[in-house]
């Protein structure tokens, strides 16, 4: 696991206060919504909001495109990577 999908695992649980978590409890693949770790859109929003204070990058919660990298830890994490490049 890389240092930023490490630091994105750690910021789900700080910024949702999801302290009966690890980040070895949450999987770098599985989905973030629904069926992987359960958040809500309420959730999103507050991790969209952790997100863009921690690694400044704009996020445009209407596009499609932006959903799309809120699938996974892994996909956060590459958004991440290259939008802070």
């Amino acid at each position: 696991m890389n240092d930023t999908e490490q630091a994105i695992k750690a910021l789900i649980i700080e910024s949702l206060n999801l302290e009966d978590l690890s980040p070895d409890d949450i999987e770098t693949e599985a989905p973030l919504f629904g069926e992987g770790l359960g958040l809500d859109s309420i959730d999103a929003l507050e991790l969209g909001v952790a997100i863009r204070r921690k690694y400044g990058v704009n996020l445009d919660i209407d596009s499609e495109e932006i959903r799309g990298h809120f699938e996974s830890v892994a996909s956060l994490a590459r958004f991440v990577s290259t939008s802070s490049e």
